[in-house]
């Protein structure tokens, strides 16, 4: 099936690099001013539609863009003559300033930017990568050491294509930080595998049709036509060094990395239709091409049976925990300062959730159960004897299992029957409960709802009103704006026993 390619649409970080010699991250000036223009700009060119991704864009740009336009601003430059004044709700994000003029970037307009970025990277379209990689440039341009901003810009370089540039900034990310919640170690591993790879599968097609590189030159596109052209007439021995001659332009060209793994697809399939359906002499190039695929999409997996973990049913879990007093920490201030920690410890099972920080004396030390959106792997490297891993997708779901699972951190791993609790066990849909439940939350209502426990108490659960406790590089995310918390508080309060000013119970 013909692709439609895309030579040279890679933005930034030049020709593609062998792995061992990736340029070093760089990133255009940019100010927060002509940041901000380009997303009032783009949030004008965002108009009611059907495409969820981008209503929520246009829902965090007009928040970014509100707190841009009330923070305070230094004192004009005089007005040059002739020139007429600007109006409107987004006069500051019209004008485009000298750099280091207009708002400085404040924490909470940082995080809403990111958040815009974010939400851009969500989206299947040029213009939005192009705004995340703005927004990223401006951010790393106010603050060169932000993590989040290094992390952005990496997923960005990485959604254009660019993979190369991508790996530098991922690296930068993790030069940063001691933690790795988010899996990036794997992730880059996966990447320069991957560009192995591909080198080693042109270096084959290169001795298998050495006429190819006559035809390496011209634009890919092109090439590739002819050569579909010349198969559909029948001469397989014309075709082939021009389809060949475009996958070696690709790579000299710098094309989007989907583009060669989509080209590469598309000739190996014809390559087995041409011998009948024998792939017999396309053993190496086809186990090359697997492994280029399977490293882009996840990193290297040391132990793919997750080393000696079980899975967990549902009734299974059931009966792990019945009759068993159970507690749930919050990851909140109110725990953090308190000295609960003995007290916690003496319950038969202590569940905890995502990026939770363990400090004895408040905390207690033990964690039974870890639950964790399976977005990220913040603790997923703790020992523990249950992880309940949620997600509402069940292939990113085990895509994140795949990927971020650590052999031997575990002895039992909750299975699909656990995967998303509040929807899929409680058939409560979003009709009912329009907003994404919290982890803390589903785990809360798989408790109540299996009804097995004597003792069910909650720690901390102030639905953040004293702010969040998490390990530190989890404490640069924001809270998430997706959840309903008050609807989640009302839910617990109207279920509790007892309530004292360190403690809510259920049972």
């Amino acid at each position: 099936m013909a692709r439609n390619l895309r030579p040279g649409t890679r933005g930034e970080g030049g020709k593609a690099a062998p792995p061992d010699a990736v340029p070093a991250a760089t990133v255009p000036p940019t100010t927060l001013a002509e940041c901000l223009s380009a997303c009032a700009a783009h949030s004008g060119k965002l108009v009611a539609g059907l495409d969820r991704r981008r209503i929520e864009l246009a829902e965090r740009l007009r928040a970014a863009l509100a707190l841009y336009a009330t923070a305070p601003m230094p004192p004009p430059a005089p007005a040059a003559a002739g020139a007429g004044a600007t109006s409107g709700l987004f006069r500051r994000a019209a004008r485009t300033p000298a750099a280091g003029s207009g708002p400085a970037l404040s924490p909470a307009l940082l995080d809403a930017l990111l958040e815009v970025g974010s939400k851009a990277l969500e989206c299947p379209y040029d213009d939005e990568r192009r705004l995340a990689l703005l927004i990223s440039a401006a951010v790393l341009t106010e603050r060169k050491g932000s993590r989040a901003g290094w992390r952005l810009r990496a997923r960005a370089l990485e959604a254009a294509g660019d993979e190369a540039a991508s790996i530098a900034a991922y690296q930068n990310y993790l030069d940063r930080t001691s933690e790795d919640g988010f899996g990036i170690v794997s992730k880059v591993a996966g990447l320069r595998i991957a560009g192995q790879r591909q080198a080693e599968m042109l270096e084959v097609l290169e001795r298998e049709c050495p006429t190819a590189s006559a035809h390496a030159d011209g634009p890919a596109t092109d090439t590739w036509a002819e050569g579909l052209a010349l198969n559909d007439a029948g001469d397989w021995a014309g075709a082939e060094p021009r389809l060949v001659g475009a996958l070696l332009a690709m790579a000299r060209h710098d094309s989007h990395a989907d583009d060669f793994q989509l080209a590469m697809g598309d000739y190996l399939d014809l390559r087995i239709r041409q011998h009948d359906g024998s792939a017999a002499d396309l053993r190496e190039l086809i186990g090359l091409y697997a492994d280029q695929r399977r490293n882009r999409m996840r990193g290297p997996i040391d132990d793919p049976t997750f080393g000696d973990t079980a899975w967990l049913s549902l009734g299974e879990f059931r009966n792990w925990i019945a009759g068993k007093s159970i507690c749930l920490i919050a990851n909140s201030g109110s725990v953090g300062r308190s000295s609960l920690g003995p007290e916690i410890d003496s319950y038969d099972l202590v569940v905890r959730f995502n990026s939770y920080r363990i400090d004895a004396p408040a905390t207690g030390a033990r964690t039974d159960i870890h639950a964790s959106i399976h977005k990220h792997s913040f603790n997923w490297d703790q020992k523990v004897t249950t992880r309940l891993v949620f997600g509402g997708v069940p292939g990113d779901w085990m895509y994140s299992l795949r990927n971020r699972l650590v052999p031997g951190a575990q002895r039992y791993l909750g299975d699909d029957s656990l995967r998303w609790p509040l929807r899929n066990i409680g058939r409560v849909g979003a009709n009912a409960w329009p907003s994404i439940p919290t982890t803390g939350f589903n785990m809360l209502w798989l408790l109540d709802f299996l009804d097995v426990s004597p003792t069910l108490d909650l720690f901390g659960f102030d639905f953040y009103e004293s702010g969040a406790y998490r390990l530190k590089e989890a404490m640069r995310q924001p809270i998430t704006s997706v959840h309903e918390y008050r609807g989640e508080k009302t839910w617990v309060m109207e279920r509790a026993t007892s309530v004292t000013e360190t403690r809510i119970s259920l049972r």
